[in-house]
């Protein structure tokens, strides 16, 4: 797929199942805002797993539906353009031609499209999907002068983390109320541990101690965090003691270092990690 240089686009296409352990109930309420095509919010702390969601939801209705859909992810920041999402004009040797952006793309083959950190986009751009996310579906393509209607399988999806984003920016209302919006959360010990475990290979002691790592380090005070540590950081902590590093180095590296840059907090974190992984 053509695309413009300065988007950082991805295009998956999932044979294999992605892992993912369901929290609650977002896999139906997924399976039941594709059915509707109703475009999807997904709201949540980062590294709480909204993208492998996305990739495991991908692959089962594929599954189901005996058809591929690909996941067309654009990471959005301050300096996207509406060309970087919808296409623009471009020379190629003398002549001037039109390449789709990806965005453009998603709604002509009928593909998820994933707009991660919504909020990071300037919002003259983010008014373009308006059209787009409600009852008509289609996208304007202003520099031609014309419209693409969207593929019946085509989903817009965007990710919004509220903890943080909130505080900076904000999604617009005439933007938010476009989106059937489904919560995430850090999962409770037990399911973390197995997250932990299937994805770093580790056995499920380890997997266990870092889960409660994460449970204790996200409830060290409000004012102390803005957010704890993510299932994310968790594993990787994990896949570093796969590789032998030993668990407190590991955690340092791994979480509390990314985690913060206070010394105050950073210590909190290094004294929790020690609890949990005692020195022999």
């Amino acid at each position: 797929m053509p695309t413009s240089s300065e988007v950082p686009c991805e295009e998956h296409v999932f044979e294999a199942e992605p892992f993912y352990l369901p929290v609650k109930d977002e896999v139906e309420l997924f399976e039941a805002a594709y059915k509707a095509r109703l475009p999807v919010n997904l709201k949540g702390p980062t590294g709480c797993g909204k993208t492998r969601f996305l990739e495991y939801m991908c692959w089962r209705l594929g599954k189901e539906g005996g058809f591929e859909i690909p996941l067309i992810t654009v990471a959005c920041h301050e300096d996207l353009t509406a060309g970087d999402l919808v296409g623009r004009y471009l020379l190629h040797g003398e002549e001037t031609v039109w390449v789709d952006g990806p965005l453009a793309a998603a709604v002509k083959q009928g593909a998820v499209c994933y707009l991660d950190e919504v909020v990071e986009a300037r919002k003259d751009t983010m008014v373009l999907i308006h059209p787009l996310a409600d009852h008509r579906r289609m996208l304007p393509l202003e520099k031609k002068g014309t419209f693409i209607r969207a593929n019946p399988n085509f989903l817009l999806v965007v990710s919004y983390n509220p903890g943080y984003q909130s505080m900076l920016k904000d999604m617009k209302f005439s933007t938010r109320q476009r989106f059937a919006a489904i919560d995430f959360g850090y999962p409770q010990r037990e399911l973390e541990t197995r997250i932990i475990a299937g994805e770093a290979g580790v056995d499920n002691d380890i997997a266990e101690k870092l889960a409660l790592l994460g449970e204790r380090s996200r409830n060290v005070g409000e004012t102390a965090l803005e957010e704890g540590p993510s299932t994310r950081l968790l594993i990787y902590a994990a896949r570093l003691m796969a590789q032998g590093v030993e668990p407190r180095r590991a955690c340092e590296t791994a979480i509390v270092l990314p985690v913060s840059d206070d010394p105050v907090v950073q210590q909190v974190l290094r004294d929790l990690a020690a609890t949990v992984f005692p020195q022999p």
